[in-house]
């Protein structure tokens, strides 16, 4: 094994060393069965149960009412663009759909919804470089709108919506792919959450869909039967075979996110990470931050040196001295660091050092 290193990865990321280690432990024989938990079948006992026990981890953890249905389907949170408005755009008879536009997903969401329903961007903060959330009107959050979207953390650009817009009756919908359980927030504010699973939940290629019961049943009849939310809740996500492997790793994740002290801790963890980054960036003009101080993300922290040659020095340095997947997403280039749930403190501490280190010796 080479020397373990801190993945700042946006995404597939890192896992909790613990639940790596349990799955390690249990890959060749679940709980006595003599089979791996990916071979066994998605309708067995064994699976239902694991899919039980997420979902009733999820609710214990974030306090989701009851009348909130929680999904596992596929495709990730990509595969949401399109859903969204084959189940939600059928609850207007204009089906007007109002967008946010706040960074590259939100607009990749805007643009693959266009396809099912009409698209209106309410907001955008395209014109600062996507810096910060934008102003609004609340009065263009018109009532008679199909949903509200959002994407809640911005992963290219590191910027978060700390405080949610008041939708009325329109149900709010929200992209937390990049945040989902970082933080402690009233989910009743919202119709539907979904979250790609790959930054903290689990493996990619799935989503967890939380939709409110009263915004079922308005699938366009051209929805496909897996991208249906009613038939989904209907069947508790086995409508077909699900990716096993990314609901049992859910769980485990789950399970580890308990024993850490839920939400309110996590919070508190998460909150102390990225602002031992920000002190570093903003204690002198050698880095700048991507974010607007006031609309700064937690879970990833996005920063330039302001020359090509340094950046690529410093990523070469990092590397060598074990701070990996440093680079910034290839549309926006600079620098980030994604401190999702799973990275350690010291980790952190780890880069924040090297930072200081770094611009000692080339400022």
């Amino acid at each position: 094994m080479t020397a373990k290193v801190y993945n700042f990865g946006a995404g597939p990321a890192m896992l909790p060393k613990p639940v790596m280690e349990k799955i390690q432990q249990e890959w060749l024989d679940y709980q006595g069965m003599g089979v791996s938990v990916i071979e066994i079948s998605h309708r067995s006992s064994q699976f239902v149960e694991i899919l039980n026990e997420a979902q009733s981890l999820f609710r214990e953890l974030t306090g989701l009412p009851d009348n909130y249905r929680i999904l596992f389907l596929h495709g990730g949170a990509r595969m949401q663009f399109s859903a969204l408005p084959m189940n939600l755009a059928g609850r207007t008879a204009g089906g007007r759909c109002l967008y946010f536009e706040t960074g590259n997903f939100a607009q990749l969401a805007a643009k693959d919804a266009a396809a099912y329903a009409t698209v209106d961007v309410v907001a955008s903060s395209a014109a600062s470089g996507f810096d910060r959330i934008p102003a609004y009107d609340p009065q263009a959050l018109s009532t008679d709108a199909s949903y509200v979207h959002l994407t809640s953390n911005n992963t290219l650009y590191g910027t978060r919506w700390h405080r949610f817009p008041s939708t009325g009756d329109v149900p709010l919908v929200a992209d937390m792919t990049s945040e989902i359980l970082s933080r402690k927030i009233d989910f009743t504010q919202f119709g539907v959450i979904y979250a790609g699973m790959q930054k903290n939940l689990g493996p990619s290629g799935m989503a967890m869909v939380i939709v409110r019961e009263d915004l079922l049943g308005y699938a366009a009849p051209h929805t496909p039967l897996l991208l249906n939310y009613e038939q989904a809740a209907k069947d508790n996500s086995l409508t077909n075979t699900t990716n096993t492997f990314a609901v049992y790793t859910t769980k485990l994740v789950l399970e580890w996110l308990k024993e850490q002290g839920g939400l309110a801790a996590i919070e508190q963890r998460n909150e102390e990470k990225a602002a031992l980054l920000y002190q570093v960036i903003d204690a002198s003009d050698f880095y700048q931050s991507v974010a607007h101080p006031e609309h700064r993300s937690v879970m990833n922290v996005c920063f330039r040196l302001g020359d090509d040659t340094l950046e690529a020095r410093f990523l070469e340095q990092a590397g060598a001295a074990g701070l990996y997947a440093l680079k910034g997403h290839r549309s926006v280039g600079g620098l980030r660091a994604s401190i999702y749930n799973p990275m350690p403190k010291a980790g952190v501490e780890a880069l924040a050092t090297f930072m200081h280190e770094f611009a000692a010796q080339n400022g």
